[in-house]
């Protein structure tokens, strides 16, 4: 068997890396290809499996909120460019949609491996449902990986670009269970008075000095 290259984990704040690869759009370069939008992605573990198309439908029909968001979608797996035009067929007629998204060819598990994707403890010869999100700045801002018995929440996924896009401009944050419209925590850092009848015209209710609620700010 062959042994594989240890990279080191990709952590939050990190710069996603840059990469070449075949795509069922043709071949890019992964950060020119991303350009000025985020990106989500997402491996999955095997073509023509039931939860990886269910979850690939998910995301073609979920298309106008993503570009809502100026939001770039994009999948890989161990298996060729091949192996996913014509396991798109599928998708598209099971699922009821259109495929409109890159899928990455990763039959060398060059890509799979730079990012971490692969599991060993849970499967040596596929990816783990692994997600990152990565803001314009190639910056990874999330990582999250679910087990390959469980599909994705792609209604999470959009509510936490939400909150990223609202807190990198706003001086807020996001509480427990936050979605869109709700009430938002201000910064604790944020103590001038006049700052914050400038920031927070809305008003706040002050649980703690710490703990600071307000009505969501408008999204820059």
């Amino acid at each position: 068997m062959a042994q594989s290259i240890l990279h080191k984990p990709i952590m939050l704040g990190d710069i996603a890396p840059d990469f070449t690869a075949n795509t069922t759009m043709g071949k890019l370069s992964f950060h020119q290809w991303a350009g000025t939008a985020w990106v989500v992605f997402m491996s999955h573990p095997k073509d023509f499996t039931p939860v990886c198309t269910t979850e690939l439908g998910r995301v073609a029909k979920l298309k106008s909120e993503f570009d809502k968001r100026n939001v770039k979608t994009i999948t890989i797996s161990l298996e060729s460019v091949e192996n996913h035009k014509k396991w798109i067929q599928d998708i598209n007629e099971t699922q009821n949609t259109t495929i409109n998204f890159p899928m990455i060819g990763d039959e060398n598990r060059q890509i799979a491996e730079l990012y971490g994707m692969i599991h060993p403890q849970a499967s040596e010869n596929s990816t783990a449902r692994s997600v990152y999100i990565i803001d314009p700045s190639k910056k990874v801002r999330l990582t999250i990986t679910y087990p390959q018995s469980t599909g994705r929440n792609f209604d999470e996924i959009l509510r936490v670009i939400d909150s990223m896009q609202l807190t990198d401009s706003n001086l807020v944050a996001t509480p427990a269970d936050w979605k869109w419209g709700h009430d938002c925590v201000i910064l604790p850092s944020v103590t001038d008075k006049d700052i914050l009848k400038q920031k927070f015209p809305k008003g706040w209710k002050e649980l703690r000095p710490w703990l600071r609620m307000t009505p969501q700010p408008d999204k820059n």
